[in-house]
């Protein structure tokens, strides 16, 4: 079967169809068993099979599981949010180079974000916003499921961007939209499963910062950071959009393939 499998997902173009066939045994299979009937029963090798045939037609391996792990932890992820990757460890590393108290996750989605700074710093608290309530849902089921123990810590609220937020934060943090329409038919096919408003903002990939940068400055204590991922060609463009604002340190952070990943900037003291 596991043999049966890793050919099935070489053929579909899985450029790692041994480790994706294994990780999909162990998502059917969780133990050991005493005996091979006890393994076959309760419709477990139907089970297998139908998690082959899914990813196979390039359904993410998150949404098979149900989880990803990213940066220290481990998170429920489902269609209604966008699957964390690595590339967004970056922020989370910038962000957590600076002193903060308070935090705002933008569109937090998942919660991966503003749930990792915070089990990272004990003493801070944070709240997110999205629009997706279906999001939010995921969000606080991370909050107090995982192993974060931070429910007491994060907030989350229905809100497009900083609509119906009262207070000021030492760091915002975002991942928004970012991707332009016109480069959405190139993506990974395992991206047609996730939600595309958290992928695209269906014009030039910019329109989001260009809200977050304009409106950040009054959320911003004085000397707090606002920084944001980015695409990889988006560098130059958001910074200057940083200098717009008057915010000051202004940086650009790389990722682990040394790719333009985060924009940093400081609101003046």
């Amino acid at each position: 079967m596991l043999a049966n499998a890793r050919d099935v997902l070489k053929a579909a173009g899985i450029d790692n169809p041994v480790r994706e066939a294994a990780l999909l045994w162990k998502a059917t299979f969780p133990k050991r068993y005493i005996d091979y009937d006890a393994a076959m029963a309760g419709g477990r090798v139907a089970a297998f099979k139908t998690l082959v045939a899914r990813r196979a037609a390039r359904e993410p391996m998150s949404h098979l599981t149900g989880r990803r792990d990213f940066y220290d932890h481990r998170f429920e992820v489902t269609p209604d949010v966008l699957d964390p990757r690595p590339d967004t460890e970056t922020l989370v590393a910038t962000a957590l180079e600076v002193p903060f108290k308070r935090v705002l996750d933008l569109g937090t989605g998942s919660g991966c974000i503003l749930l990792s700074l915070l089990a990272a710093r004990k003493d801070a608290v944070g709240h997110g916003t999205d629009v997706s309530e279906a999001a939010l849902k995921i969000a606080k089921r991370n909050a107090y499921r995982l192993e974060l123990a931070v429910e007491d810590r994060a907030r989350f609220r229905v809100a497009d961007w900083f609509d119906g937020v009262e207070r000021t934060y030492d760091l915002i943090v975002c991942n928004p939209p970012y991707i332009a329409a016109d480069e959405m038919a190139a993506l990974a096919p395992e991206l047609t499963y996730e939600p595309r408003m958290a992928l695209t903002d269906e014009g030039d990939g910019l329109t989001c910062y260009r809200i977050i940068t304009v409106q950040a400055g009054p959320y911003l204590n004085a000397g707090g950071w606002l920084m944001v991922e980015i695409g990889p060609t988006q560098g130059a463009a958001v910074m200057a959009m940083f200098e717009a604002a008057g915010l000051q340190n202004i940086g650009i952070r790389t990722d682990l393939d040394g790719r333009d990943r985060v924009i940093v900037g400081q609101k003046p003291l």
